[in-house]
């Protein structure tokens, strides 16, 4: 996949050159690029903002700077323009999956009140939430896109089955996970794990996913299918008011 990002601080995104994404930037499995929006700036002080007409707070990113910089990028490299904004569609597992398949993504990101509206209707194919707060800008949210997206391409990962067990992978959160030592003071690990009969401890990590879910994110249940078997200990839980 090939990503460029859109910004007036590309410094940022050198957070991306540290861990999984490092290693999947040198295999070529992921290729980052950042334009500097402030090369296209208006005048020799380097401007890229001004004052919204009809007044308000803070300061508008122009137009002008932004589309010089997406005429910038080749435009068989281009792809699916998205600009990250609280007021786009709250990004979720769905989404992301969807945008790991694609070749090419440009991500625009906006800082202070925003960008030029008419950057939006023109050239922005999809704007995107991160969920219902407000960041000091763009920048943040598409690491966390692009960090999101990278784990659903074949090869970023160590172990290629990782992705498939996350929370969300399955509509559900991902049940409890433990590690050495087997003792910890007078904590202990369930000894189902610790078993070696993989039949069931597959069988409690499902069940221990849905009581996670159950109580953190009930909201999650409506949204998958459910087996006779997860319909059945649902019930029971809800019978026995579980807190």
């Amino acid at each position: 996949m090939n990503i460029n990002i859109l910004t007036i601080f590309p410094e940022i995104f050198d957070a991306l050159n540290s861990g999984v994404l490092s290693k999947s930037q040198k295999k070529n499995i992921i290729s980052i690029n950042t334009f500097d929006i402030r090369e296209n700036a208006i005048n020799k002080h380097n401007q890229v903002d001004a004052r919204p007409y009809g007044g308000g707070e803070g300061m508008v990113i122009m137009a002008e700077p932004i589309i010089k910089t997406i005429k910038q990028v080749k435009k068989n490299k281009l792809g699916k323009v998205i600009y990250m904004s609280p007021q786009g569609k709250k990004l979720n597992q769905k989404k992301v999956i969807s945008l790991s398949k694609l070749k090419n993504i440009t991500i625009v990101c906006g800082r202070y009140e925003g960008i030029d509206q008419r950057v939006i209707d023109n050239y922005v194919d999809e704007e995107i939430s991160l969920g219902d707060f407000i960041l000091s800008g763009g920048e943040y949210a598409a690491i966390c896109l692009i960090d999101a997206i990278s784990r659903n391409i074949p090869g970023t990962l160590g172990n290629k089955y990782s992705f498939l067990k996350d929370t969300f992978s399955n509509g559900l959160l991902k049940g409890d996970v433990y590690t050495k030592p087997e003792k910890l003071n007078s904590m202990t690990v369930p000894e189902v794990l610790l078993s070696g009969n993989h039949q069931k401890i597959n069988s409690w990590r499902e069940e221990n996913s849905l009581l996670k879910t159950f109580l953190k994110r009930p909201d999650l249940l409506k949204e998958i299918k459910l087996t006779k078997k997860q319909k059945k200990l649902l019930e029971e839980w809800s019978s026995k008011a579980i807190l």
